[in-house]
């Protein structure tokens, strides 16, 4: 690496989003998902052990599944490429697998393939990857927010071990955001954040890190604009507007708010059909989908 190279990355690092800097390095920095990362726990055992196994991480954004793939490869030293299914193929695939192999026969050097968004592959793109899974060529890490079971061929399913993650809890998401706020690489102790402002941080987020983060720089920068270090909740509302919607339209989220939608109509509980139908409807729902759904 040259000094300019570094020179660079020092600059990309300043300039990253605060969700980008404030990412864990150890296991021991990640909050949440306790049932994996506990003593003993499945993907502790797995880094400690330094074991060539594939994994295949499901649950809802902001849950920290790219973290610990990077995570991974840092605690076991290896080379780590990361590939997204919406922009990549099979020859990007097949390159990374070529290259893993070239530099495991070379220098012993094991390579952990990180995919996001894989249940975006196509049952083609899919099957590329089993035969550097069968022999561990690659460690694959491979993330979803889709239900596995669906959206990943089986033969990869069975040569994965999958891992759950849950939705934080506002514990966690506090905790993250009471680091940030402190933290060299956050934001170092330049602001401070009233009770009330946490609190809606904590509601806008919905168990979703990055979200809260987000949110927290967005509010920084309201502060900043106004010559003062603390966030309120005024500034925190001004900075963000209002909480995103968490519901997919092509996703599980999808299918559970609908079906939760029609049970409450079919219940005359009106309340609740109101919740889930302005949910869908903020969320950009075909309103054509939403009409077939109520004449059922």
């Amino acid at each position: 690496m040259t000094l300019f190279d570094s020179a660079a990355e020092e600059a990309a690092a300043a300039t990253a989003p605060l969700a980008v800097r404030m990412r864990p390095r150890t296991l021991d920095e990640v909050v949440g998902q306790e049932h994996l990362l506990a003593p003993g726990a499945p993907l502790r055992r797995l880094v400690e052990s330094d074991a060539a196994m594939s994994l295949i991480l499901y649950g809802p954004p902001g849950t920290g599944k790219t973290t610990i793939a990077y995570i991974v490869s840092l605690a076991t030293s290896r080379r780590f490429v990361q590939l997204s299914a919406l922009n990549a193929g099979v020859k990007d695939v097949r390159a990374v697998i070529d290259q893993a192999r070239r530099d495991l026969g070379m220098s012993g050097t094991r390579t952990v393939l990180f995919i996001d968004e894989v249940h975006r592959f196509s049952k083609t793109q899919q099957d590329s990857l089993l035969g550097a899974v069968e022999d561990r060529v690659v460690s694959l890490i491979a993330a979803t927010t889709e239900n596995p079971f669906f959206s990943i061929v089986s033969p990869l399913l069975s040569r994965s071990l999958l891992l759950s993650l849950q939705p934080l809890d506002d514990h966690a998401v506090g905790e993250l955001v009471d680091r940030t706020l402190t933290d060299e690489r956050g934001l170092k102790s330049q602001f401070t954040i009233t009770d009330e402002a946490r609190q809606h941080l904590l509601r806008i987020a919905g168990g979703d890190a990055r979200r809260a983060l987000t949110a927290l720089e967005a509010g920084a920068g309201a502060a900043r604009a106004q010559a003062t270090t603390e966030i309120s909740v005024e500034t925190l509302e001004a900075a963000v507007d209002r909480a995103a919607v968490r519901y997919d339209r092509d996703g599980d989220q999808h299918y559970d708010v609908t079906s939760a939608l029609i049970k409450s109509i079919r219940g005359s509980d009106v309340d609740a059909a109101m919740h889930y139908l302005a949910r869908m409807v903020e969320a950009g729902e075909d309103p054509r989908f939403i009409a077939r759904r109520l004449v059922i």
